[in-house]
This record gives C-alpha cells, sequence and structure tokens, in this order.
C-alpha cells in the first residue's frame, strides 16, 4: 500500500488554505489627486529619448585636394541626379536642384543644358522658366535670359508672372523702348485689368502721358466697365483735364446705361465727379437720370448719395424727392423678396400716387397684378383682387381714362376663376362704372354675364335695386324670378319679391308669392317668412287670414315665441283709428267698443289657455317655457287694465325652487354637484303626494321667517 503525501512530509499536515494562497502586493492608493505642477508630454518623452540615443553616424567630410578627386565627384554627383531624374522624370525640384549644382560648379553650359532638358519635359512648368530666366540673369547672361522670356511669354501668354518678370528685367537694364516693346507684345493678347493698369504706370512713370492716354483708351474698348472708364475718368481728372474727364465720362454712360449692374457705380460716381468741379445742376441732373433709368432695386448705393446730395445743396422740394426716392427703394427691396406681399404693393402704389407721376403709377400697377396668386382659393385672393379695384379707380379717378378703366375690369373679370369662386364686388364696380358713363345697355349686360357665371345674392340685389331705381317692373319681376329659381331657399328674396308687388299694390300678387314661399320644402329662415307674411295680412286689416296663418303656423310648430304673438295679435286686432273713434263713441254711453273689447280679451285668454295646456299636458318638461308664458299672460292681463283679470293667471304662477344635480365629466366620472332653478306648478302639487309635503313645508317656513324665500 502507498504511503500518502502526509506521510512522506509529515509538515504538510500542518498547513492550512490560508497558508498556501498566493499573497500579491497590495495597490498603491493615490492621496494627492490634484495635477503635478509640470506637466509631461508626450511629445518631452520622445525628445528626451532621442536625445538619450548616441548621434548619428554620418561619413566624414571629404576634402578634394587634386582635379582626378574632383572629376570622380563630379562624375557620382552628376550619376546620382540622373538616376533620380530617371526615378522622378515629372519631378520639378530634382531638376532644379540638379540645375543649381551645376551653376555652383561653374559649368554654365551644363546647367542650361539641364534647364532645356527639363523644359523638354514639361514646357508648362512656369517654375522652370522663371528659374531658368533668374539663373542668366544672374550670371549676366542678358541675351540668354531675353531669349528664354521670349520663350516662355510666346509660349505661355496667359501667366501673367512670365510678363511681369520680362518687363522688371527690361527695365532694370534701362531698356524702356524694349519693356515697351514686351508690354506691346502682352497687349495684344488682351490680359485682364492689372495688366493694362501696370502698362499705364509703367508710361507714367516715365511721364508719357499721352501714350498712357493711348493706353487708357484701349483699355477700356478691351474691357469696357465701368471700373474702367472711372480710373480713365480720374486719370483725366488728376491731369488737371475736365473736359475731358467729362467727355469719358459722357461716352461711358452711352455705352453703359443699359448695363444696370455697372451703371449705379458709373452714375454715382460722375454725379460726384460733377460735384467736385461745383457743377451742382449738373450733378442733380446726373443723379435723377440715373433713378428713372436703373432698375430700383438694384440703386441702393445711388439713392443713398442722392439723399446725401439733396441734404447738402437742395431745398424742400429736392429734399422730399429724394427721401421719395429712398422709402422707393425700400419698397423695391420688400416685393423683390416677396412679390406676393399685396401689402408692399398698396403701400408702394400708394408713394408713387402721392408723387403724381402717372407713368411710374401704372407701371406700379401692372408689376402688382402681374403676381398673380398660385392657388385657386379663394383666400388667397381676396387681398389680390384689390389690386385690380385699386387700379380701376386710379384710372377712372386719377387718370381719367375710362377706356383703361373699361379695359381694367374686362382683364380682371377674365382672370378670375368663376368656376370655382368670384367676387361680386368686382361685376357690381364695373356695372356702376358702365352707368355712371350712361351706359345702360352695357351695365345690363355685365350684371347678365354675372348672373350666367357667378351667380350671387349682392348681385341679384343691386341689379335689382338698380332696375327699381330706373322703374322697370316688369325686369325686376324676371330678376326676382331667376333669383329664387337660383335660391328658392332665401327667405330674403321671397319677402321682398312680395314687397315688391305688395308697393304696386297687388295685393293678390303677393299673398300668391307668400303662399309659394311657405311651401318651399326648405327655407333658410322660415320664422322671417312668416313673420313677414303675418304682419302683411295684418296691414291689410284681414284678421281671420291672419288667423288661419297662425293655425298653420302652429300646426308645424308649437315655439313659445309663436303662442305669444299669437295671443298679442288677438289682444290689439281692431286697435287703429276706427277703433279710437269707437272709443270716443264709449264716452258717449255707446257700448260696442267695450264689446269688441272684451271678445279680443276673451280671444287672447283662449290662446294662452290653449298654449298653457299644450306645455302642460305635451311638453311637461318644458317648464322654463311654461313660466314664461305665464309671466307674459300676466303682464297681458295687466294691460287690460280694468277689463283684465290677474286672479286668473296667479293661481297658475308656479313656485322657483332651487334644486341640486350631479354632473359628469366625458367619461362618465362624477363631477360633483350643480345648482339649477325648478319650476312647481299648483296643479303638479295637487297630484304629487310628495310635493304636498313640501308644500307644507314651505308655508311653514314662511310663517316662521316672515318672508318668501324661493
Amino acid at each position: 500500500m502507498a504511503s500518502s503525501a502526509k506521510d512522506a512530509d509529515p509538515n504538510l499536515g500542518f498547513l492550512t488554505k490560508r497558508d498556501t494562497e498566493v499573497k500579491l502586493p497590495r495597490p498603491t492608493r493615490v492621496k494627492n489627486k490634484t495635477p503635478a505642477s509640470i506637466q509631461i508630454t508626450a511629445e518631452q518623452i520622445l525628445r528626451e529619448a532621442r536625445e538619450r540615443q548616441e548621434p548619428e553616424i554620418r561619413p566624414p567630410k571629404q576634402k578634394i585636394t587634386d582635379p582626378t578627386e574632383l572629376g570622380d565627384y563630379r562624375l557620382r554627383r552628376r550619376k546620382e541626379f540622373e538616376d533620380k531624374i530617371r526615378r522622378a522624370r515629372w519631378n520639378t525640384r530634382v531638376w532644379v536642384k540638379y540645375a543649381e549644382w551645376e551653376e555652383n560648379q561653374k559649368d554654365f553650359a551644363r546647367a542650361r543644358s539641364v534647364w532645356e532638358r527639363s523644359l523638354e519635359v514639361d514646357y508648362r512648368e512656369r517654375t522652370i522658366w522663371l528659374k531658368y530666366a533668374e539663373f542668366e540673369m544672374r550670371n549676366r547672361f542678358v541675351n540668354h535670359a531675353r531669349n528664354v522670356w521670349d520663350r516662355a511669354v510666346s509660349l505661355l501668354p496667359r501667366v501673367d508672372q512670365l510678363w511681369y518678370k520680362y518687363i522688371h528685367m527690361e527695365e532694370m537694364l534701362g531698356n524702356v523702348a524694349g519693356a515697351r516693346q514686351v508690354f506691346e507684345r502682352w497687349m495684344d493678347w488682351q490680359p485682364d485689368r492689372e495688366g493694362w493698369l501696370s502698362y499705364i504706370k509703367f508710361e507714367l512713370r516715365y511721364g508719357e502721358i499721352d501714350r498712357a492716354r493711348q493706353v487708357f483708351e484701349r483699355f477700356v474698348m478691351c474691357h469696357p466697365r465701368a471700373t474702367a472708364w472711372i480710373r480713365y475718368a480720374k486719370f483725366e481728372m488728376k491731369n488737371g483735364e475736365i473736359a475731358r474727364a467729362r467727355a469719358v465720362y459722357e461716352r461711358a454712360v452711352d455705352l453703359l446705361s443699359g448695363e444696370e449692374d455697372e451703371a449705379e457705380e458709373l452714375f454715382v460716381a460722375f454725379a460726384e465727379f460733377e460735384e467736385k468741379c461745383k457743377e451742382i445742376d449738373r450733378a442733380r441732373c446726373i443723379y435723377k437720370f440715373a433713378l428713372d433709368h436703373i432698375p430700383k432695386g438694384r440703386a441702393e448705393e445711388l439713392y443713398k448719395k442722392y439723399v446725401a446730395f439733396e441734404k447738402q445743396y437742395g431745398d424742400r422740394e429736392g429734399i422730399e424727392d429724394a427721401i421719395v426716392g429712398k422709402r422707393r427703394f425700400q419698397y423695391e427691396d420688400e416685393v423683390r423678396k416677396n412679390p406676393l406681399n399685396y401689402d408692399s404693393w398698396f403701400d408702394y402704389i400708394r408713394l408713387e400716387e402721392n408723387v403724381g407721376n402717372k407713368d411710374m403709377i401704372r407701371e406700379v400697377y401692372e408689376r402688382a397684378i402681374s403676381n398673380v396668386p398660385p392657388a385657386e382659393e379663394k383666400r388667397y385672393w381676396q387681398r389680390y383682387i384689390y389690386l385690380w379695384i385699386n387700379y380701376a379707380l386710379y384710372e377712372e379717378l386719377g387718370a381719367e381714362d375710362m377706356d383703361r378703366t373699361r379695359d381694367v375690369y374686362r382683364e380682371c373679370i377674365k382672370l378670375i376663376p368663376h368656376k370655382k369662386f368670384s367676387f361680386a364686388k368686382i361685376w357690381l364696380l364695373a356695372a356702376q362704372f358702365e352707368i355712371r358713363q350712361k351706359s345702360l345697355k352695357a351695365a345690363r349686360q355685365m350684371l347678365g354675364n354675372a348672373i350666367g357665371m357667378a351667380p350671387k345674392d349682392k348681385i341679384f340685389k343691386k341689379y335689382i335695386e338698380i332696375e327699381l331705381q330706373l322703374g322697370n317692373i316688369d325686369r325686376c319681376r324676371t330678376l326676382y324670378e331667376k333669383y329664387l329659381e337660383w335660391a328658392p331657399a332665401n327667405c330674403y328674396a321671397w319677402s321682398k319679391y312680395a314687397e315688391l308687388e305688395r308697393s304696386l299694390s297687388e295685393t293678390e300678387r303677393a299673398r300668391g308669392i307668400f303662399e309659394l314661399a311657405i311651401a318651399q320644402p326648405t327655407l333658410d329662415m322660415p320664422e322671417l317668412l312668416w313673420k313677414a307674411y303675418i304682419d302683411f295680412e295684418i296691414s291689410e286689416s284681414e284678421f281671420e287670414r291672419t288667423r288661419q296663418l297662425y293655425e298653420r303656423l302652429l300646426d308645424r310648430t308649437k315655439h313659445l315665441k309663436v303662442w305669444i304673438s299669437y295671443a298679442k295679435f288677438e289682444a290689439s286686432a281692431g286697435l287703429d283709428g276706427s277703433d279710437r273713434d269707437g272709443k270716443a263713441e264709449l264716452e258717449n254711453g255707446d257700448i260696442s267698443y267695450q264689446e269688441q273689447q272684451i271678445e279680443r280679451i276673451q280671444r287672447c285668454r283662449s290662446v294662452f289657455e290653449r298654449a298653457f295646456d299644450y306645455f302642460r299636458t305635451s311638453a311637461p318638461e318644458l317648464k322654463e317655457e311654461r313660466a314664461m308664458l305665464l309671466e307674459e299672460w300676466l303682464n297681458t292681463e295687466t294691460g287690460f287694465a280694468d277689463l283684465g283679470d290677474l286672479s286668473l293667471v296667479q293661481k297658475k304662477l308656479p313656485r322657483k325652487v332651487k334644486r341640486k344635480r350631479a354632473i359628469s365629466l366625458e367619461d362618465g366620472a362624477p363631477a360633483g354637484y350643480e345648482e339649477y332653478i325648478d319650476y312647481i306648478f299648483p296643479d303638479e302639487v295637487a297630484i304629487a303626494p310628495n310635493l304636498k309635503i313640501l308644500e307644507a313645508a314651505y308655508k311653514w317656513k314662511k310663517q316662521k321667517t316672515g318672508s318668501d324665500e324661493d
């Protein structure tokens, strides 16, 4: 039997688990976490590591002591350069270094050969040309340098730097004629403005004013821009040639007045020139001419200069004109940003109308109405249509041009999409304009087209009103028939038609119209129509017909107002002038008037009783209406004076009681209680036993407090 590990080593039996664990050092806790005063960066660590390294092993400098070693050294270096060129033929830096090395070796022929070879690789590299020419100049090979520059500008004529360097070399050599020839060669290529200006400065340096003027002439022909002309004029001004400078500005205006981008700057410079010459009237004329010919949206600087000019030299009228011009510019800016902002157009038009220039006013109107709303919806057109209306009114009242006014109305009517929506106002204004021009036929044609294309209530009403004023009754009837054919539910039209017939004493026609009206299946305001019919019959003293109308109306509706109106009619039926005569007879002892009064009161009471019975039996839930009916009945009985019987109503009056009822939210949750007024009628107390108890409690409380509380 093999012995165990414990028997082999008696000490193992005394080791615990804790003794056999591997103990690791505890991590150091950082107590101070504030940043160090000297921060160590990665760059600093790398730099220190590089400094600690050993110095780079470099070959020792070779000292050349005899021509053989020099030849070997040059051969080795040339071989290195040639190898680099073979590897990187397009690298300009290699060629430049190679040529410069040959120059340092004083081997100018080899250096020139290197430059030529580099140009064969890429002659478009301007750096090689510049270095090559500098090499020739540096070593005083002037003719070689001229040859290089000639070739360079011939091959690369659009590189301005080559021309500048070439000219600079000739100037340094004192060869002014040669430099001028170079400039002439350059100008044949029509360079940019800086090239021309450098030529002009060259001539001025040597006092050649006439030559500089000739160059300016060629310059403005090559670059006919405002800046070029202004530069030319300032040149003449500087040399004291006022007339020549003015002539330059005038030529520029003739050439550039149609180019708005350049014209503003040119006119400002021209006006300032005249101002410096003390020609104030000339300057003012220039400003006004410019403002008339340059679009307002592109003349911001011009307006500012003009306002400042008028404030300094102008009178009150001139200052106002300048301010108007400035405001005109502001409106132009607004309408350019948002051409559909019609309020800005209205302000702009109002400004021009105050100025009074017809051409400008019409121009602004035409520009404004050209901005048609993009969507065919009436809400977008409501503001826009007033531009046309104002335009037409201006042509009629301001310009007094009736033909243009008629054209404005016609164009506006053509523009409106009448199948989707229309504007009655524009039709009516066009018709009224024709009436003012005594062209009744044209007005009728306009209104007839309106009814045919876009019938509206306003058009019918106004057309009927016009024909009525002219006394054309048959036309009015025809229009009313068309009106009612288009809108059979329009109670206003039925009432007015009947009113027209009544005014013509056509009672039966009026009654027939009312009958047709109330027979319509749908009406927009039937209560007004029935009231007009009833008032018509009352005015005709047809009381029996009126009663029949009330009865027919009650067959349709049992509204409280109908009952009250019926009762008031019965109470006052026949109270006209004849009844006042009957009252006088009553004072003389005749009893016929009193009998009539009693009959009216009985009829009135009968209506009230019928109404009360209806609300009590057929509509018991309408307690408030029943209470209002009794209150009206009581007031009517009071108005009967001695013939009235208040007790007849008082015994039916209800008592008001405050009660509470539960209310709930939309989701059905309880929301508390609310107080409301309930009416307790005497007949209900007699029927319900619980109400008798409440009545007894009410009487007891009344006796106790001595007051009647609702």
